[in-house]
């Protein structure tokens, strides 16, 4: 089997076993289990916290001590045991200690899913930039395929979805210690400090100015996609409150529309080279942030009939505000370190990207949500105007059933019904998206060579 095709598959299965929970989780943690918003910023908020250190910690092993291929499969198969776990859990702080456990041994493993590639390829005499976003497109595919699974198995609102994710990460892990082997590079002095020893040295990137504004954005930039990932399929799936809208398709397959967003992706990974042989990679991050303001903002003003194109281009501009991104700033990160402390630099980006920025975005906007962008309805009549239906529609009348609500004989409710004020949550973040744009604009320097890729950045 040729180096690529190795690679291709590990790609798919690198993110099949995040895609079969990651965007349906919500419909499990707030329609099945019923817990609160600020609770469920804090699970996604895990994935921040176990990358502030998994990923530079994991990078700094596989630079001194263990194979990267080896380490890669070890956490894959620690993360399936914790997935194979959490359906047996009841309690919202126990499943956030689990998951938290489980994304520090999943994390890590994105990081050292690109690492490994970079060297199997340059060991095979490849072109990194020219010849990684191919197969990194196979990890999109992989992504979409495990979220269709889950759709169409009917188990977007399940404990399921883990045990799909699982089963995925247990064949994953056997997989790993296949791969090419990546030994790690003991050419570290021996009177090296203890600092350099440990691969700490990766942190003097932040003494160069351009790297340290790129660390930066890219945390507050990776706050907007835990954003969408968080909150994205819920969102569709709340249309069914309103009568009107109950039966739509969006409703019914909210999974596999916001789907189309990986399919994007797929299109986009693909125009990376080409983009930033062009624009250079400011403009390419600013293109990357003015996406995702338009992700937003269509989502803002999108409903499943007549603004459905709205909620179609939404998913489609998703795969540009990602990969140009994410893809282009792996990328650079790769061609701006140094070769000896390169998964560790990784690591870095992982902790700036999917650490600090998923916290950010994850438990500021749960808090957020329901602190400021909940409504409160006490009686059927402003409830009725709201969903744009009549007091006495049977849908209506079973949602507030459903909630465990009583109605007087004056239409009063028992106690309040709770509904997100989806339109302000999502313009608020296209306005957050828009802040980190202009401000990147103006302090990231960087002149670009048409023609050339990323240039050096000099230490």
């Amino acid at each position: 089997m040729s180096s690529k095709i190795k690679l291709t598959i590990m790609n798919f299965m690198q993110f099949f076993v995040w895609g079969a929970w990651l965007i349906t989780i919500a419909n499990y943690w707030f329609g099945t289990k019923n817990w609160d918003g600020t609770q469920f910023g804090l699970i996604f908020g895990t994935m921040g916290i176990a990358s502030v250190f998994m990923p530079t910690l994991s990078g700094i092993i596989a630079d001194r001590w263990v194979n990267a291929e080896k380490l890669y499969g070890i956490l894959h198969l620690l993360y399936a045991a914790t997935l194979f776990y959490l359906p047996q859990i009841d309690s919202p702080a126990l499943f956030f200690d689990v998951m938290l456990l489980a994304m520090c041994f999943y994390m890590p493993t994105i990081s050292l899913n690109n690492s490994i590639s970079y060297s199997v390829l340059k060991s095979s005499n490849l072109d990194v930039v020219k010849d990684f976003p191919p197969i990194r497109v196979w990890g999109t595919i992989g992504f979409i395929a495990a979220m269709w699974v889950t759709n169409l198995t009917g188990n977007k609102a399940t404990e399921y979805q883990f045990y799909i994710a699982g089963i995925g990460a247990l064949l994953l892990g056997i997989y790993g210690f296949t791969m090419p082997k990546c030994p790690p590079k003991k050419d570290v002095d021996t009177n090296a400090s203890f600092f350099k020893l440990m691969g700490l040295d990766a942190f003097k990137l932040f003494a160069n100015y351009k790297i340290t504004v790129f660390f930066v954005f890219s945390m507050f930039l990776g706050g907007a996609l835990q954003l969408t990932n968080a909150y994205g399929d819920v969102f569709l799936s709340e249309f069914e409150k309103f009568p009107k809208y109950a039966d739509s398709f969006v409703v019914k397959h909210s999974t596999i529309v916001m789907s189309i967003s990986q399919i994007s992706e797929t299109l986009f990974i693909l125009a990376i080279p080409f983009f930033l042989k062009r624009f250079g990679i400011k403009k390419v991050m600013l293109i990357s942030m003015f996406a995702w303001v338009l992700r937003f903002a269509l989502f803002a003003f999108g409903d499943p009939v007549n603004g459905l194109w709205m909620i179609i281009m939404s998913c489609v501009v998703y795969g540009m505000a990602f990969d140009f991104f994410n893809i282009s700033g792996s990328l650079f990160v790769e061609t701006s370190t140094d070769s000896k402390m390169r998964s560790s630099a990784q690591g870095l980006f992982m902790m700036m990207t999917n650490g600090f920025g998923a916290i950010l975005g994850s438990v500021t906007s749960g808090w957020m949500i329901d602190k400021f962008f909940t409504l409160s309805f006490n009686d059927i009549n402003s409830l009725s105007t709201y969903l744009e239906t009549d007091p006495d529609n049977a849908s209506l009348l079973g949602l507030v059933t459903n909630n465990n609500i009583a109605v007087s004989a004056q239409g009063i409710f028992s106690r309040d019904l709770m509904l997100r004020d989806w339109q302000s949550i999502w313009l608020s973040f296209a306005v957050y998206s828009l802040i980190i744009a202009v401000f990147f604009a103006l302090l990231f320097k960087h002149k670009h060579v048409v023609g050339e890729v990323i240039p050096e950045v000099k230490h």
